[in-house]
């Protein structure tokens, strides 16, 4: 997924604050869904962050173009993690991998039944 970096994006230096890059991976997560015509949030539940770890390599700065790629490294029982990767110019900039956990709307642990493994492996391809 390709994102413009703007104004809003950025410190008063013109450089991408720190927070920002998580929120471009949380959009690109989002848009693997809404590219299959679906929505992050489940009939039954939806996912939220448990744990990451962030590399920050390289800043990003005003009006750049960058690109969000999203690869699954692993599913368990309620869970799944990601590794995503955001370039510049072909170099990368930041890495993050990221460990989401499907929960019910009442904010119960949910184990990630068959159908649901099918989905989370048809949107990021492990």
């Amino acid at each position: 997924m390709q994102i413009r970096v703007y104004y809003e994006d950025t410190d008063a230096g013109g450089v991408v604050y720190h927070s920002n890059y998580l929120n471009f991976c949380e959009r690109s997560r989002s848009e693997v869904f809404f590219k299959k015509g679906l929505n992050p949030v489940l009939e039954n539940g939806h996912f939220v962050a448990r744990k990451l770890v962030a590399d920050y390599v390289a800043s990003a700065k005003l009006g750049d173009l960058l690109v969000v790629t999203n690869e699954l490294l692993e599913m368990r029982g309620a869970s799944f993690t990601l590794l995503q990767t955001i370039h510049k110019e072909g170099e990368k900039i930041f890495e993050m991998k990221i460990t989401l956990v499907y929960i019910t709307h009442e904010g119960k642990p949910q184990k990630l039944g068959g159908k649901l493994k099918e989905l989370i492996l048809s949107l990021f391809e492990l």
